[in-house]
């Protein structure tokens, strides 16, 4: 089934615009895949302490996949927000100090999930290699920037969609 949607300005340039359901819970799949691969970090790291070293691997491969996973989601909930509303983005309904702290959640956010592929892809590159120095050495930095931006990721869906 099919939500009808006229968003103001686009609307009256061509009609209602029909927006499927399955696009509409988009948001809430991509906090809920941003949520996962946090939960996956700290699995991760557990399992690492513990020694568990073939189980770290998988989780932390899943965990990427995840993050890889999330991102065309919200690739594809960005075009169709362009497609069907005309808008780049959702706007934040926040007024006084919590639109404060939310811009500064959301740019700290951003900035940092620039970085995120990056150094995943490097610090799972050396865990392959069997780099153990070279991996622990990036894994330190990518791990609290990865789960930062995991987190906040979950934060600014509820600012966005829950405030």
């Amino acid at each position: 089934m099919n939500a009808l949607i006229a968003w103001p300005g686009f609307a009256g340039l061509l009609g209602a615009t029909e927006i499927p359901d399955w696009y509409l819970k988009l948001p809430a799949v991509n906090a809920g895949l941003n949520a996962l691969a946090g939960l996956m970090l700290i699995v991760g790291l557990v399992l690492v302490k513990r020694r568990q070293v073939d189980w770290h691997r998988r989780i932390m491969v899943a965990a990427f996949f995840v993050s890889v996973i999330f991102l065309a989601c919200y690739l594809v909930y960005h075009a169709g927000l362009s497609h069907y509303t005309g808008s780049h983005g959702k706007a934040f309904g926040g007024v006084g100090a919590i639109r404060y702290v939310y811009f500064a959640i959301l740019i700290s956010h951003v900035l940092l999930a620039v970085a995120v592929p990056v150094l995943a892809i490097i610090t799972l590159r050396r865990g392959f290699k069997a780099d153990w120095v070279g991996h622990r050495k990036i894994a330190k930095i990518t791990f609290p920037i990865w789960l930062y931006v995991s987190i906040t990721g979950v934060v600014i869906y509820f600012m966005l969609y829950h405030l």
